[in-house]
């Protein structure tokens, strides 16, 4: 009895103390997201994780580069790779000190994931929807570069990943499931939407808010190649969201794909080729919009 009462006579003293205080679970709850972001704020400014990042930036044009070379070989009827992430990754890794740079690719996409992620949490915006409109697009960022920082450190470590495949595998699951073909028409339709958004970003320059872009030739440059870029990736994203789409109308998983199962079937239909290879270019042109990135991005 003695004990209860002493620890009644501590817990009201402790609770009075909280009350005078403020230090409550809500209270409680503030300190710690003002800790998270303290922290989050700390990692994404740390001038280790901005170098890195801008590599990572550098390393993403590298591998559009690529991409963009290997569809203007397949439109040219070359025996190109997979025109894709991992045939531009093979690619590096057939290059005389290709698996030492696969995994240099893949530190700088990790760490650029890293600033995304301390980004979606620091989460800046005037509103509540803003800064979760900001949290959910620098999360999304994330998830692309440590996907490919997989795909990169897979093929250093001898596996052969295929674009196509997994996304037929990842389609055939989803088709399995009860509502399976609505919801892979909706992934198939946001994969669109983000198509759009990217030939949106490009047409109306919405990219420059990304960079400190610099004045004369030069500005005018990186300006020209970011609006080529992100169309030309928009319409690549957009037919990608398409080959979902009618996956998920046919009931049928093979008719899903990557990039490489996209630009193929663009070269099948009339005047494919050609678009085919005005992609190619405009994905080269991204490629090297993207090292200008990572000289001018705004960290």
């Amino acid at each position: 009895m003695e004990r209860r009462t002493a620890n009644s006579h501590c817990h009201g003293r402790t609770s009075r103390v909280n009350t005078l205080t403020g230090a409550g679970p809500r209270s409680y709850s503030r300190d710690m997201t003002t800790t998270t972001r303290h922290a989050a704020r700390e990692v994404g400014d740390s001038k280790p994780v901005r170098i890195l990042a801008r590599a990572g930036y550098a390393a993403n044009g590298v591998v559009h580069i690529l991409i963009g070379v290997l569809v203007l070989v397949a439109t040219i009827g070359g025996a190109g790779g997979e025109a894709d992430q991992n045939g531009a990754l093979k690619t590096v890794a057939d290059a005389p000190g290709g698996i030492f740079l696969l995994w240099v690719i893949a530190v700088g996409v990790w760490a650029l994931a890293l600033y995304y992620i301390t980004e979606g949490i620091i989460a800046r915006g005037e509103s509540t929807a803003k800064k979760w409109a900001h949290r959910l697009s620098d999360w999304g960022r994330a998830v692309v570069y440590i996907a490919l920082g997989f795909i990169a450190a897979t093929i250093a470590m001898g596996g052969n990943p295929n674009g196509d495949q997994s996304t037929q595998s990842f389609s055939a699951q989803l088709l399995s499931l009860p509502g399976g073909p609505l919801i892979l028409g909706a992934v198939g339709l946001g994969v669109v939407g983000v198509g759009g958004y990217f030939v949106f970003k490009g047409i109306t320059q919405k990219f420059k808010e990304d960079l400190s872009v610099p004045g004369g030739t030069v500005g005018k440059s990186v300006t020209t190649l970011g609006v080529v870029g992100y169309v030309a990736k928009g319409i690549a994203l957009g037919i990608v969201g398409i080959l979902l789409v009618v996956a998920a109308v046919q009931f049928d998983p093979e008719k899903a794909g990557g990039l490489d199962q996209a630009f193929q079937t663009l070269l099948g239909v009339p005047g494919g080729p050609f678009l085919a290879g005005a992609v190619g270019v405009g994905l080269i042109a991204y490629g090297v919009y993207c090292f200008a990135r990572a000289r001018y991005a705004r960290l």
